[in-house]
């Protein structure tokens, strides 16, 4: 086979490729043997008519049809290899010439990874801001904490309050009528979060169990039932259940039973620490992002869009995977955040075009520099997420070579050794830490 690439835009190839005639016909063979099988012709059993018979009853065609399905895939994924090129879209296959005895001719037009031509990163400049932990954050730890671990307690006797958590039916209706998506039934809500609809729960401040109480709303412009939206609406609510949160006291016992402190004054030191060291780790990561952003500032990279629709489809894969598994249909969702698909497509495809710039560029520095992930460092990355996903490594490396999974993960080591480049070269501007603010 003959393969050979020519650029004809920017960043997108044409091959010119040509397929030998005796592949041809051993491809027209095999299409022929699997047909065959199928065919119901008579006087002959299933799979028995020769091919001349074949071929009159059913004519060339569904040969040639055959034949082309699995040729096509087969020497366009040769011509790649041959002529080195990096597709990033769906070829578009042009077949020249299909004649029995002659070279099968096909022209194919694909992207390719853009070129990157880079400015200068090694001397970039970069400031470290590393927060100040306040008194009044510890103690909002602290609070959180309390709440994390506080127990609920059914009020038997009073009214809801704001914090609460609360059973409630409730059924919307507007001019008398109901309406879609306005009523619900043993919906569990903390009043005060606006889980119904904002300023809804200062309506149920002062219920008791038991009781129903009719609400008036304003449905929102951006409510998901275009034909309600902006309305005003009456919801009739009972209250089910009241349920209270109750702290416990913020002491040396709390300090024991939460963690590994025999103290509170030692628990608000240990959480101190901790906010420290997320502090100092959010500074590492800001900075690391913004030498990023500068190297890609500085240069050269024109994505092509197949390769940021490809990118944005898989955002939205990714921000719809939790929408499935909790039994919602792709269809339900769009309804509910009040978007239709292709308008959340053009969101994502800013997102799409920056992450791809970001990836492309710091895979140019890495390739300039030389760097590659070692397999003890691939195996190191491996064992991690083994312990996470409770497998076997061997098993996981085996699982992700079938899936041809290992290179993104090589991909991702070289990268964070190309950021570590960025920043070893860089100069870093800012105190190590703006204090403790008390």
């Amino acid at each position: 086979m003959k393969a050979s690439a020519e650029k004809i835009e920017k960043n997108r190839v044409e091959l010119a490729v040509e397929v030998e005639p005796e592949r041809l016909d051993e491809v027209l063979n095999q299409a022929y043997r699997k047909l065959v099988r199928k065919a119901n012709i008579p006087g002959f059993r299933p799979g028995k008519a020769p091919r001349p018979v074949f071929e009159r009853f059913y004519g060339k065609k569904s040969l040639y049809e055959e034949a082309m399905e699995q040729l096509i895939p087969r020497a366009y994924l040769e011509a790649v290899s041959d002529t080195g090129i990096q597709p990033v879209s769906q070829p578009e296959v042009d077949v020249v010439q299909l004649e029995e005895g002659k070279p099968v001719i096909l022209k194919i037009q694909v992207d390719v990874k853009p070129e990157v031509v880079l400015a200068e990163y090694r001397n970039l400049r970069v400031e470290k801001q590393v927060a100040a932990v306040s008194d009044n954050e510890v103690d909002e730890e602290l609070e959180r904490l309390r709440n994390r671990y506080a127990k609920l307690v059914t009020v038997e006797e009073g009214t809801v309050g704001m914090g609460d958590i609360i059973t409630i039916d409730y059924e919307g209706a507007i001019d008398g009528e109901p309406f879609e998506g306005g009523s619900a039934t043993d919906r569990s809500v903390e009043v005060g979060k606006g889980f119904v609809a904002k300023d809804f729960d200062v309506h149920l401040v002062g219920m008791a169990a038991g009781e129903t109480r009719q609400v008036p709303l304003s449905i929102p412009e951006d409510f998901p039932n275009k034909e309600t939206a902006g309305k005003e609406a009456l919801i009739t609510v009972t209250v089910k259940e009241v349920k209270r949160k109750e702290l416990a006291d913020l002491d040396d016992e709390f300090a024991k039973d939460v963690s590994e402190h025999d103290t509170l004054e030692a628990l608000r030191a240990g959480t101190r620490n901790k906010l420290e060291e997320a502090a100092h780790k959010k500074a590492e990561y800001d900075m690391r992002n913004a030498l990023i952003s500068g190297a890609v500032a500085g240069a050269e990279v024109d994505v092509p869009a197949s390769m940021v629709d490809v990118r944005a489809q898989s955002l939205l894969e990714e921000a719809l995977r939790p929408v499935f598994e909790q039994g919602m249909t792709k269809e339900d969702f769009f309804k509910l955040v009040g978007k239709a698909e292709e308008s959340m497509l053009d969101d994502l495809r800013l997102q799409a075009e920056e992450s791809l710039k970001k990836e492309l560029v710091i895979d140019r520095i890495a390739e300039v520099e030389g760097l590659e992930a070692s397999e003890e460092e691939v195996d190191a990355e491996l064992a991690k997420m083994a312990e996470f996903y409770r497998l076997e490594v061997d098993r996981l490396r085996e699982i992700l070579e079938q899936r041809n999974d290992l290179e993104p993960i090589r991909a991702a080591i070289r990268r964070d050794k190309a950021v570590d480049l960025l920043l070893a070269g860089a100069e870093i501007v800012g105190p190590e830490s703006t204090g403790t603010e008390k």
